[in-house]
């Protein structure tokens, strides 16, 4: 696995770890559809949660969450309604967070997570 994949799977194991700390149902890992992907898909009390993680080495590169742009966004939207379709599960309330995680070198990980980051739009 070369470093950047390695990077990315480290940050998402990081970020559902940390969503059960909350007291999130982790419900299924990077799931795919062929419109796009979801990297975690958890229950929050009685609502769905469709989670985007996005982790940077510094933040010297900005804030990871803002890398979730309107293209990622409805990517995501779409990959949800698929999965939502898929498991019957039209009717439940959902929503969209951001786990960003920055994890400079030699530093320990710092964890937000963003609830309700972003809407579906009519342009999903």
């Amino acid at each position: 696995m070369d470093d950047r994949k390695e990077f990315g799977s480290r940050s998402e194991e990081l970020a559902a770890s940390h969503l059960a700390s909350l007291g999130y149902e982790i419900i299924e890992k990077n799931y795919r559809a062929k419109v796009g992907e979801i990297d975690i898909i958890a229950k929050d009390g009685g609502t769905l949660v469709f989670v985007e993680v996005k982790s940077l080495r510094s933040a010297g590169f900005g804030v990871p969450e803002l890398k979730v742009d309107h293209r990622k966004r409805r990517q995501i939207a779409r990959a949800a309604m698929v999965y939502l379709t898929r498991s019957r599960r039209t009717s439940w309330p959902c929503r969209f967070d951001v786990v960003a995680i920055t994890r400079p070198p030699g530093e320990g990980p710092t964890v937000d997570v963003i609830r309700d980051a972003f809407e579906l739009d009519g342009g999903y």
